[in-house]
């Protein structure tokens, strides 16, 4: 039993590229260079979000033209 950093790695290249991703790959919509085909889980807020920030600028806005 040795002790400190192995100069040997263990892991073979096969074990590497048996790993796979469970998120979706591409895009969300297919002609569309955004947003990537993960966005919904990764950003589950994002509707709510810019729903909130329309709703801040258009009555800021509103209240300029008063």
């Amino acid at each position: 039993m040795s002790k400190g950093f192995a100069k040997n790695t263990s892991v073979s290249q096969k074990s590497k590229k048996k790993i796979l991703n469970n998120e979706p790959q591409g895009r969300l919509i297919s002609w569309s260079p955004w947003p990537p085909a993960n966005f919904q889980t990764r950003y589950p807020a994002f509707p709510f979000v810019l729903t909130i920030l329309i709703i801040v600028i258009g009555q800021w806005y509103l209240s300029l033209l008063r």
